[in-house]
Order: C-alpha cells, then sequence, then structure tokens
C-alpha cells in the first residue's frame, strides 16, 4: 500500500481511537465538601449528611464527601463564603436554607446574589408553627387559643430569619402582641431556648416536627399551632391532607376570627409562604464553577432526590417525602424576587426594621 495511503489512514484512524478512550469521571478520586450554614446536629445538618450518601451514589466517580458546618447570620455566613472566597474548581458547594427576603430587601448581611450561583436543586418542605404551651394562661386546649396569649416572644436567627420572621408575620395577622429574640445560631438552637422557656414560639419544617419536637409536643409541654400553605388570588387554599396534628393558618384565622386573613399584613405572609414552601433549602456551587462538575452534580441532585430508597426512608420518618425544584424552575423563583409588590416589600421592610 503506498506510504501516503497510509498516513491518510493514520489520520482518520487518531480520532475514532481518541473518541474511544473512556473520559475520566470529574470526581474520581476527589473529595468534595459540602458547607451547612447552621449549626452541627441540626436538622438541616442531619438531612445534607443524610442526602450526602444518595448524593454520592449518583455523582460520577463516586467522591469522598466531607460535610462541614459554618454557623452565622441564619446560613448567611456561609452564603457569602461561597460567594466570594470558595474556589470554584468544582469541590465545594453549599446546602441549606436561603433568605429570599434579604435579597429582595437588598440587605448587608448577604453580600451576594442567589441566581449569580450555579443552582444544582432543591427540596421543598412544609413550615409549621409550633410553640410552648404555656404561652396561653391555663395552657393551650387548641390552636386557636394562641389569641388569648398577652404576649409571645419568638426567636429568630436574625431579622429576615424565615424561621422567626413567619410566625411573627403570622402573630401580627391573628393581632396577637409579640416581639422577636434574634441572634440565635440555628432551629436547634432556638428550640433548646423554648425548652428553657426563653423563647415561646417558632416555625420549622413538618419534617423537624415530627422528628426533633417529637417528645416534646407528645409530652404536652409543646404544641403545634399551623401549617402554612400558599393561598392563590381566588381564596384556594392548598390544604395537605398529610398533615393532621394542627390546621392550615387560613382555617385557624376562620377559627378565631370568623373569616378568611386579608390586609397588607396577610399579604407579606403569603408572599413569604409561596417562596419558601416550594423551595426551602437550596443547593449552589460558586459562580464560575468547571461545567462538567456543575452538570454532574444536576444529574446527581435530581437522581438523590428521586431515589426510591431516599423517598422510602423520607416517608418512614416524617410520613411525606420532599419535593424536587430543578434548576430552571429555581432560576424563575429567584428572578421572581425582583417583582416583588411593593406594598408587600413595604411592609416586610417595615417589619424587618430594614432601610
Amino acid at each position: 500500500m503506498p506510504k501516503p495511503v497510509l498516513v491518510a489512514l493514520a489520520l482518520l484512524a487518531a480520532p475514532l481511537c481518541a473518541r474511544a478512550q473512556p473520559v475520566e469521571p470529574f470526581y474520581r478520586g476527589k473529595t468534595l465538601t459540602i458547607l451547612v450554614g447552621l449549626e452541627s446536629g441540626g436538622t438541616v445538618d442531619l438531612f445534607a449528611r443524610n442526602f450526602a450518601q444518595f448524593l454520592r451514589r449518583h455523582l460520577p466517580g463516586n467522591p469522598a464527601i466531607l460535610v462541614q458546618n459554618m454557623p452565622g447570620g441564619g446560613g448567611l455566613v456561609a452564603t457569602n463564603f461561597l460567594a466570594q472566597r470558595a474556589k470554584p474548581d468544582g469541590l465545594t458547594i453549599l446546602y441549606g436554607p436561603w433568605d429570599p427576603l434579604a435579597q429582595a430587601l437588598e440587605a448587608p448581611g448577604l453580600q451576594a446574589r442567589y441566581e449569580n450561583f450555579a443552582f444544582l436543586g432543591a427540596t421543598g418542605d412544609v413550615r409549621v408553627i409550633y410553640g410552648r404551651a404555656d404561652m396561653v394562661p391555663g395552657g393551650m386546649k387548641q390552636p386557636a387559643d394562641i389569641a388569648r396569649a398577652p404576649e409571645i416572644v419568638v426567636g429568630a436567627l436574625n431579622p429576615t430569619d424565615v424561621s422567626g420572621l413567619l410566625p411573627h408575620l403570622a402573630l401580627n395577622v391573628l393581632g396577637v402582641p409579640n416581639r422577636r429574640v434574634v441572634g440565635y445560631r440555628g432551629g436547634n438552637d432556638v428550640f433548646v431556648a423554648m425548652q428553657r422557656g426563653e423563647v415561646q414560639l417558632n416555625s420549622t419544617s413538618i419534617t423537624t416536627f415530627r422528628g426533633r419536637t417529637a417528645g416534646f409536643i407528645a409530652s404536652g409541654e409543646g404544641r403545634g399551632i399551623a401549617y402554612l400553605v400558599p393561598v392563590d388570588d381566588n381564596g384556594a387554599v392548598e390544604a395537605m391532607a398529610t398533615i393532621t396534628e394542627m390546621p392550615a393558618f387560613p382555617d385557624l384565622y376562620r377559627q378565631v376570627r370568623g373569616k378568611m386573613p386579608g390586609g397588607p399584613m396577610w399579604d407579606a405572609l403569603n408572599w413569604l409562604t409561596n417562596q419558601i414552601g416550594e423551595m426551602t433549602f437550596v443547593g449552589f456551587a460558586p459562580q464560575g464553577t468547571p461545567p462538567q462538575a456543575v452538570e454532574d452534580l444536576r444529574r446527581a441532585y435530581q437522581a438523590a432526590a428521586h431515589d426510591p430508597d431516599f423517598i422510602k426512608q423520607s416517608i418512614e420518618q416524617t410520613g411525606i417525602a420532599y419535593s424536587f425544584v430543578a434548576p430552571l424552575r429555581g432560576a424563575a423563583i429567584f428572578q421572581s424576587l425582583a417583582g416583588v409588590k411593593p406594598g408587600v416589600l413595604a411592609t416586610l421592610r417595615d417589619v424587618t426594621g430594614a432601610r
């Protein structure tokens, strides 16, 4: 065979050989660090450590995974770290709560914008309001008794922290006197303070309510007050048949006031409930993370959230399965923060003391 023909065949074969070689998985032999912006031992921390096992199962290369707690500012310290100091090398991501109000109000504590991160996915959960039974003189016999409380102390992580802000807004809608105490490091810290009698009310996820606080409720010291659900413009309530421990907040309001809630404070509460209810805990990677790493993380996040073993475990532990929020939907939620109604924003600015 003539030499030029051999050279031509070799050149044609070279790309085929290159394509035939397997691509080394991005994460093989590496360690992925998951930052959790709340304290160790709390519900989010425990969820992240459990979810990490399923994430590793579905992440090509099966890297070692290290969960690192970075509490402070209700998760804002870790969020700011991811934006400003974490290397965008695909080896550091964040999982935990997000603070839509901090961005909507341009709060100085949040030094990042959520849409600038590489969004990996999110899980949704239902928020519930719970508290001490003795915050009402003579004790609470039913959730509607909360209307008789002289003043309720609400625990919070920071002024825009939803775990403290949601019950604060709910009490304002009900017309129940209350005040917030801020500065706690996480929901577990607030719960300990509640057990001490330092605070009387907070909100948490239904999964935490049925897990961490179960003994507190069963003992009679604690009481579920209401769970928060979005209400549409026509007044339709998305009640949940799987939650029987307490009424939906609109139903509680009807029991107390005899009608559906309304007014600026209710509009603010309903807006925040919509934001948090659909997307409670988020996964982020730093801006500039290698595309292959982002793609692998997104695929693994979705696969882990839909893993039959993960779903079965969640239902066994809490009675419900976590919902999954895909990147496209998450991006739309972040963008919607720019379209908050001025009246809602003004109410929330006044309530949180933001300027």
